[in-house]
């Protein structure tokens, strides 16, 4: 399977303050063929305005990974964890059984551009990271994973997110382990994935496919579950 679903065909909502396209069913967007990939829930891209952001409040059964693309947000949660996360920060936190934060904008003037991505999970946890530009650049960069491989952050959660950056003639291929499926996100610019042309919001819902190839890229995420 190779399904390509454009940007314009997400759920969209606009609330003055916050921008959002949903990737898959969440809050009053309702797609009965877009509930999940896998063990992947939630894609959502977040436009949140100079001085504004999400109040405190809760999730349970989730692990949430936030990848900054513009901007800046401060983090706070219910466990004490506090932080700013910029563009190129990863940020994981696992929800368990019950966990309360908030998101903030602190910009007066800039807007924060992020996604922010449920998996379907496991225990409860917090952690950030900084991946700079020269790791990711021409290659696929291992951000998340069950175990932290290659210093990725540690998700409670069976699925690995990498991130890359590509211009020009730059290539990568991505072999899909056995009985995985791979689900591709572009977050800006644009990507050739297998041949097929996809821009900023577009993504690839790939299964029983053996080699992924991505050329082409200003910014991509690739999840596989």
């Amino acid at each position: 399977m190779f399904e390509i679903r454009r940007s314009n065909e997400r759920g969209h909502a606009n609330h003055g303050w916050l921008d959002s396209h949903h990737s898959f069913s969440f809050a009053d967007y309702y797609d009965p063929e877009h509930m999940h990939f896998g063990a992947l829930r939630v894609i959502n891209e977040d436009r949140v305005a100079g001085g504004q952001g999400f109040g405190a409040h809760g999730h349970r059964d989730m692990e949430i990974v936030s990848y900054v693309l513009e901007g800046a947000l401060a983090h706070r949660d219910g466990m004490g964890n506090g932080s700013p996360i910029r563009l190129g920060d990863v940020q994981h936190m696992s929800a368990g059984t019950g966990v309360r934060h908030s998101e903030f904008n602190g910009s007066p003037t800039e807007t924060a551009h992020f996604l922010q991505i449920w998996i379907i999970p496991d225990a409860p946890g917090y952690e950030g990271k900084r991946f700079t530009d020269e790791e990711k650049r021409g290659r696929l960069r291992v951000i998340a994973s069950p175990e932290g491989a290659d210093g990725s952050v540690k998700i409670g959660a069976n699925a690995r997110i990498f991130a890359g950056l590509f211009d020009g003639n730059e290539r990568a291929d991505f072999a899909v382990p056995a009985g995985r499926r791979v689900y591709v996100h572009v977050a800006r610019g644009a990507v050739t994935v297998n041949g097929e042309a996809l821009g900023a919001g577009d993504a690839a819902m790939i299964e029983d496919i053996s080699q992924v190839a991505v050329a082409e890229l200003s910014l991509k995420l690739v999840y596989a579950a």
